[in-house]
């Protein structure tokens, strides 16, 4: 199995910029997409971005121009960078992972904790 670790959470002011990272570790295949998911006081868990292991990468469109999703496939690692946050960035972001045990079993998912993000207007 995953385990998902986010670390960089914090409070900020409105425009200012914020890096999540998010730590795999366990024993796995292989991982294959990874991304971000926040969800907000009293909303539904929401996407933020996802990116496959060649590095294409997806963003909800609240997002596109200001956050950008990376990966480091040989460290296990993806990160967030945001910038020019909102209030309406605040939220606890979650990474995920879709990974493999074997070759031949079937894709699975892993959650991280989450890390809290605070934006002040």
């Amino acid at each position: 199995q995953v385990q998902l670790v986010e670390s960089g959470g914090g409070l900020v002011q409105a425009g200012e910029s914020l890096r999540l990272s998010c730590a795999a570790s366990g024993v796995f295949f292989t991982i294959n997409a990874m991304g971000w998911y926040r969800q907000a006081p009293g909303k539904q868990r929401e996407l933020v971005a996802t990116i496959s292991v060649s590095s294409n990468t997806n963003y909800a469109d609240s997002v596109k121009g200001r956050f950008t999703i990376s990966r480091d496939n040989a460290k296990n690692m993806v990160y967030l960078q945001m910038n020019k946050l909102k209030p309406e960035d605040t939220a606890v972001y979650y990474c995920s992972a879709e990974y493999k045990l074997t070759l031949m079993q079937s894709t699975k998912t892993s959650w991280g904790q989450g890390t809290q993000v605070i934006v002040s207007s």
